[in-house]
């Protein structure tokens, strides 16, 4: 059986202790590993290595000794409880060994969780657990974890008064953490919230959460090119606390709004532009960039380039103002831009 989508995840959470094995591989070793423990604690539970309940054994040294896997998967432990044989960094050569303890695993017999790298479409292991009736494969790709998954973390975390605020910010967040950071950063907010029964507020987000300035920058400039000033000053006070200079965030938005200018002005339309461009603009980005050259068009985008020109020049020159009052300002200007205009 080969999971798809929020199958993963969702199976992952909770693996059937009836079917004999788990195939997880991927690119990402830190995603894979964190899939690997999930189902691992989920299968046999957290005293597993106490009670002697969980093998290890590393996927190499199974091409040399292939019995020691089914050795494993047989044996009888000292503790009651569910058993499970991890082999971890399985290589191709050893799907041998693998399916020999498939063939002969049997109700009773120890689980399989085995864990491997990227593998193609022509990788032994996958060849040998895509097409089997009872054994599951879970292809872990780089893609954010979707609202289920965050949820249930925070849920593990302690944190079940979440409102949808709450919830919105940490998505973003989901975007811009890779996978493991942002499991961090929900167990700090848990910890952060023991024992408080207040609902989870934006606010403390933002103070837990770790610095993605990056991230949080090209938010604040698609805020201001899609004219939501409504989020616009949060994000701003976001951005501020993180002591972005202020030439650096005029720069960037002077960047995006050149592009955009440029895109409008193109007979190809906005969406060939974006690809033609240097560095070209590919995926959802692109799409998201198309639609906001349309929206605003080519003369509102070129007062737009000319302002934050001016911006800049205002900043590298002798002005004792202060320079990130001059930034916000500009940027609010252009949020505030009535739309229609052409």
């Amino acid at each position: 059986m080969i999971l798809k989508g929020a199958e993963i995840a969702r199976y992952l959470a909770r693996p059937d202790p009836s079917r004999p094995a788990l195939l997880i591989y991927g690119q990402d070793a830190m995603r894979v590993a964190m899939k690997r423990a999930e189902a691992v604690k989920a299968l046999v539970g957290e005293k597993a290595d106490e009670e002697m309940r969980l093998t290890r054994l590393p996927g190499a040294s199974l091409r040399k000794d292939p019995a020691q896997l089914l050795d494993a998967v047989k044996e009888v432990g000292f503790f009651p409880g569910p058993r499970v044989v991890l082999v971890e960094d399985t290589p191709d050569a050893a799907a041998n060994a693998v399916r020999a303890a498939l063939l002969d695993w049997n109700p009773g017999d120890a689980a399989m969780v085995v864990t491997a790298g990227a593998l193609g479409k022509s990788s032994a292991l996958r060849k040998l657990f895509e097409p089997h009736p009872t054994a599951v494969t879970a292809p872990i790709y780089d893609d954010p974890p979707g609202e289920d998954e965050v949820a249930r973390w925070m849920a593990d975390a302690g944190l079940r008064q979440v409102p949808p605020a709450a919830m919105k910010e940490m998505m973003v967040l989901a975007r811009a953490l890779d996978p493991g950071d942002l499991r961090q950063t929900i167990e700090k907010i848990g910890l952060y919230k023991h024992g408080d029964p207040v609902p989870l507020a934006v606010e403390e987000i933002a103070l837990m959460a770790p610095a993605t300035i990056e991230a949080d920058l090209d938010e604040l400039i698609h805020i201001v090119a899609e004219r939501r000033e409504a989020e616009f000053g949060a994000m701003m006070r976001r951005i501020e606390g993180q002591g972005i200079n202020p030439v650096t965030l005029c720069i960037a938005a002077l960047r995006h709004f050149r592009v955009l200018h440029g895109a409008a002005a193109d007979p190809a339309g906005p969406g060939v532009a974006l690809s033609r461009a240097r560095p070209p603009v590919f995926g959802p980005r692109r799409d998201r960039m198309a639609r906001q050259a349309q929206a605003w068009g080519m003369g509102p985008l070129e007062e737009a380039v000319q302002s934050l020109l001016d911006c800049d020049l205002t900043l590298r020159s002798s002005t004792r103002a202060p320079q990130m009052a001059l930034v916000e300002r500009a940027l609010i200007r252009l949020t505030m831009t009535p739309r229609g205009r052409r």
